[in-house]
C-alpha cells in the first residue's frame, strides 16, 4: 500500500472544503429551495413556450412563488401549469396570470395580477383569466412582411392606406373626410 504525503491530505481536503462551501453560497443566493413553501394554485394557457418547472412566479416583479409542473391537459389541450404562491399572498378569483418574458432575451416567469374582488383563490384553485405567451418570432414577422394593415393585414403592408385611393396618412386625395380613425402626419 502507498503512503500519502500529509500535505496531499490537506490539500484534497482544503479544496473539498471550498467546493462545499461555493455550493452552499450557490443555492443560498439564488433564491430556490430544496422544499417548496406555500399553497398550490393552477392556471390553463392555450401557449407556455419556453416557461419551465422551477421558473418564478412574480407579482410587480417580486417572486412570491415558483412553478412546480407543467402538462397538457388531454382533454382540452391546454398546457395546465401548477405552481406555488407564498403563504402570505392571497389572489382573488379575478387575479390574471400572464406568461411573460425577463427581458428581450431573458428567460420566462409567470406573472399575476391581483384583482379587486373581495372573494379569495382557495389553496388548489385555478386562475381562470390567462394569456399564454407571445411567439417574437411571430411578430416579427408579421411586422417584417406587413402582415399588420388597417385591415387585418390584406392591403399588403400598407397601414393606414385607404384602398379607394388615398393616400397613406389615412386622408382621401380628393381631399376627402379624415375621419376614418387614421392620424394625420405632423406637420
Amino acid at each position: 500500500m502507498a503512503r500519502h504525503n500529509p500535505a496531499e491530505l490537506v490539500t484534497g481536503a482544503v479544496v473539498l472544503a471550498v467546493a462545499g462551501a461555493f455550493l452552499v453560497f450557490a443555492i443560498a443566493n439564488t433564491g430556490r429551495s430544496f422544499a417548496s413553501s406555500g399553497y398550490p394554485l393552477h392556471a390553463s394557457f392555450d401557449h407556455v413556450d419556453g416557461l419551465s418547472a422551477g421558473a418564478d412566479v412574480r407579482i410587480a416583479g417580486v417572486k412570491v412563488g415558483s412553478i412546480q409542473a407543467i402538462r397538457l391537459d388531454p382533454k382540452s389541450y391546454l398546457a395546465d401549469v401548477s405552481f406555488t404562491v407564498a403563504p402570505g399572498i392571497k389572489l382573488t378569483t379575478d387575479s390574471s396570470a400572464t406568461v411573460a418574458t425577463d427581458g428581450l432575451l431573458g428567460g420566462k416567469y409567470l406573472a399575476l395580477a391581483v384583482g379587486g374582488e373581495e372573494k379569495d383563490i382557495p389553496p388548489g384553485g385555478e386562475i381562470t383569466i390567462t394569456q399564454g405567451s407571445v411567439n417574437l418570432e411571430s411578430l416579427l414577422g408579421k411586422y417584417i412582411f406587413g402582415t399588420t394593415g388597417k385591415d387585418g393585414g390584406k392591403d399588403g403592408g400598407k397601414a393606414g392606406g385607404d384602398k379607394a385611393g388615398g393616400d397613406k396618412a389615412g386622408g382621401d386625395k380628393a381631399g376627402g373626410d379624415k375621419s376614418s380613425g387614421d392620424l394625420a402626419p405632423l406637420k
